[in-house]
């Protein structure tokens, strides 16, 4: 079997008019190689004939090369196997990309010419793997129904008749969920809409930047809660606009500091979470939709209702979405099914006004042409076949049992260290320790034991906020025996 080796007639040139012999010319060349760190130690040079062959030199010139290098300390021959870099260079070895990379980070005074996405570069840390992941709010991908989707999709792969038809859906998306989703949605949240009011998104995520960049220019204006989903506020800083933060406490976001804003001057848009808000897990209050309602279609406020995981609610009824109300085409509501099912299946949706998701469908195409048509089918073919809301009902039971279990694990293990309230939905508990307590040293304590846990900086943007989420809805009850035990012992 031939051995695969660098392209050495484009990395090495002779000058045949240079007073260099040829042969320390080719040595010469292949030291650089290695001091560059193209050439690793340890690495099996091709034998004299075949590096001859590729330079189209004679054997005699290599053999001179070869044994320069040996003389000078780069290459060393092992018998009846070749010759080899010498595993210890007689020089220090060439940085690593790596350490040069961090060497060479621009500061953010130099001219650059792409956006700098954030501040710096943060520093890694080499950990062992980690035996448990403490998220923000993930469903179990373990009782998703992830197999069907997958036996729906070499189905649906092996007919080739079937592609040509699903390719036509467009950038919308698959016209089976679209269906699907428009009935489900209609029934679980009382949204009146069509399939052509559907966008299929991959992830939420994409979905509000489909929304927000349909709105928001450079010096636009978006409010948003004063502690906000960061990516999103991160996304809406993106695109050039201005955040005016607006608090948030028990009863949700401040619906009268929001008109007040409008009777200054109406903002370019506005972006809320009301069924579970991201991160305090709180509920926009009954009255406060009402009034909120009354300011979009008196204001005509334009505004993104993300309501990420509506169907996780454990306590009553859920209270129903703004955008099933009256809001004259005001509101874009959009939705996840990666919480539904796992945090890796990237599929969201953008429900708004036809022709509104006619135009987001261009944008979307600009972005990525088309999802992947045949996921989506057999995804649709879950709602279709009554799969995804037997899943829902089996999930709802368990996530709250879960949540209780988290719940009573937190009080035992935290103390009065930390504060909470038991969350009415959703996948995470919002919890806020003591002001002089270091949730990155807590971070830190636990990486040592195997167990992710991030260290809340995401949130420190408030300067009064030593919170963060805590996911349970992905833990089982020894993952949650084994976060409590770790606990107490980073206490």
């Amino acid at each position: 079997m031939a051995v695969q080796t660098l392209p050495f007639s484009t990395l090495i040139a002779v000058d045949r008019q240079s007073a260099i012999p040829i042969f320390r010319q080719i040595a010469n060349s292949l030291i650089k190689l290695i001091r560059k760190g193209k050439i690793k130690p340890g690495y099996q040079l091709p034998a004299t004939r075949d590096m001859a062959s590729m330079l189209k030199l004679n054997r005699t010139t290599i053999v001179a090369a070869y044994e320069e290098m040996q003389i000078q300390g780069w290459l060393e021959v092992i018998k009846r196997k070749g010759n080899f870099v010498t595993q210890h260079l007689p020089l220090t070895c060439p940085k690593s990309f790596e350490e040069n990379k961090q060497e060479k980070f621009l500061s953010l005074d130099q001219k650059i010419f792409y956006r700098q996405i954030a501040v710096r570069q943060p520093l890694t840390r080499q950990l062992k793997p980690y035996q448990l992941m403490i998220n923000d709010g993930y469903p179990d991908a373990r009782i998703a129904p992830l197999d069907l989707i997958i036996d729906r999709y070499k189905f649906l792969s092996g007919r080739t008749n079937v592609h040509n038809r699903l390719l036509a859906d467009g950038s919308k998306g698959s016209n089976l969920l679209r269906t699907e989703l428009a009935q489900f949605l209609s029934k679980t949240r009382a949204l009146d809409i069509t399939p052509e009011q559907v966008l299929i998104t991959q992830g939420a995520q994409l979905a509000i930047y489909v929304a927000a960049s349909m709105i928001l220019q450079p010096g636009s204006t978006v409010v948003v809660g004063d502690l906000n989903y960061p990516l999103a506020d991160r996304l809406f800083e993106q695109l050039g606009a201005k955040l005016m933060r607006v608090k948030v406490d028990q009863n949700g976001i401040d619906i009268d500091a929001i008109e007040n804003i409008c009777k200054q001057s109406v903002p370019s848009l506005l972006y809320i979470v009301p069924h579970h808000h991201h991160p305090t897990t709180v509920t926009l209050s009954a009255a406060r939709r009402n009034k909120l309602l009354d300011v979009i279609r008196r204001y005509r406020l334009p505004v993104i209702e993300d309501d990420y995981d509506y169907d996780f609610h454990y306590e009553n009824a859920p209270i129903l979405p703004l955008a099933s109300a009256e809001h004259d085409n005001f509101v874009l509501y959009i939705g996840s099914i990666s919480k539904t099912l796992s945090p890796t299946v990237r599929l969201g949706y953008l429900i708004g006004a036809e022709d509104f998701i006619w135009q987001a469908a261009k944008l979307k195409q600009v972005i990525d042409i088309r999802g992947d048509v045949l996921f989506e089918e057999s995804v649709g073919h879950l709602f279709n076949s009554g799969e995804m809301q037997r899943h829902l009902r089996r999930s709802v039971k368990l996530y709250k049992c879960r949540r209780d279990d988290f719940c009573e694990i937190l009080n035992s293990s935290l103390g009065d260290r930390a504060k909470f309230n038991v969350p009415n939905g959703g996948m995470a508990v919002w919890t806020l320790f003591d002001p002089g307590y270091s949730i990155p040293e807590l971070s830190e304590r636990l990486a040592a034991q195997g167990i992710y846990l991030n260290d809340g900086s995401i949130y420190k943007y408030k300067d009064d906020t030593n919170g963060m989420r805590l996911g349970f809805a992905s833990l089982n009850t020894n993952e949650m025996q084994s976060f409590a035990h770790a606990l107490k012992k980073s206490r």
